[in-house]
């Protein structure tokens, strides 16, 4: 049974430090990109308080520390609708292991809209399944054994695309996750949930993340539907687009570093 009872990380001042659910698959210190988003969008948040976080832009030039690391954030502008925060990640040597830029709106009440259709995956139909692992680069306990997974009637993950739900742990001990931050695990799991080969004939690790969210999700459960394009060129692209039981909230996409195992 998956553990959502400890959170992705500890504060230690202004430094986070790794539990276990934060190490994603590739190397033993490094983080799932989601817990590591979702502490990046938490000091985007804390930098402009008084407005609502609408997208999230991760590069990611080396693995984030399990073992702690900072971010370092600055506001680039705040006026009376649309604030920017350009942010960096840093490990305890000072190296740069990511930034990120965060763009944060007003929110105001402007009446019913009409917009466009989408037909709501049902939740009420799907059911837990196993986490789909990917075999990296070591055995120790990450990310896949703490979140909980539901697909529609509890099919398992497929190669290619698919629907999946995700409960996860806090970010933080002790705090509560803010919208924003309840929705980047589940964003960032894209080139995983819809993977066209396993890792042992291609890797597909992300070199970026993109979140935008149109609507703050309501609820525990977060879906999302995936779709991953992989070229020939080592490129890929992985499209989702998120929602709960009410709708669609959002979308998140990742580029993808596509690698022959024994050429990685």
């Amino acid at each position: 049974m998956p553990d959502t009872n400890t959170a992705f990380f500890e504060l230690d001042g202004d430094r986070y430090v790794g539990n276990d659910g934060a190490r994603g698959p590739w190397t033993h210190n490094g983080c799932h990109g989601g817990p590591a988003a979702g502490a990046v969008a938490r000091s985007a948040e804390k930098a402009v308080p008084d407005k609502q976080l609408v997208r999230l832009t991760l590069d990611l030039f080396r693995p984030v520390p399990v073992s702690g690391f900072t971010i370092q954030t600055t506001v680039g502008r705040n006026g009376r609708i649309v604030a920017t925060v350009a942010l960096t990640v840093v490990d305890d040597t000072g190296r740069a292991c990511a930034s990120a830029t965060a763009l944060l709106m007003a929110q105001q009440d402007i009446g019913e809209v009409t917009t466009a259709a989408f037909e709501l995956p049902d939740r009420a139909a799907a059911r837990l399944t196993p986490f789909r692992r990917i075999r990296g680069g070591h055995e120790l306990r990450t990310f896949a054994d703490v979140v909980e997974v539901m697909t529609p009637r509890g099919t398992p993950l497929t190669l290619g695309p698919n629907t999946a739900w995700m409960r996860t742990p806090r970010l933080v001990s002790g705090e509560q996750d803010s919208a924003f931050v309840s929705v980047c695990a589940l964003a960032d799991c894209g080139n995983g949930f819809s993977r066209n080969q396993d890792a042992d004939e291609v890797t597909f690790i992300n070199t970026d993340l993109s979140i935008n969210l149109h609507r703050a999700p309501s609820g525990e459960w977060i879906g999302a539907q995936f779709t991953s394009r992989w070229e020939s060129n080592g490129t890929g692209l992985s499209n989702a687009i998120l929602f709960d039981d009410h709708g669609p909230i959002g979308s998140a996409q990742q580029c993808l570093l596509l690698q022959r195992p024994d050429k990685a």
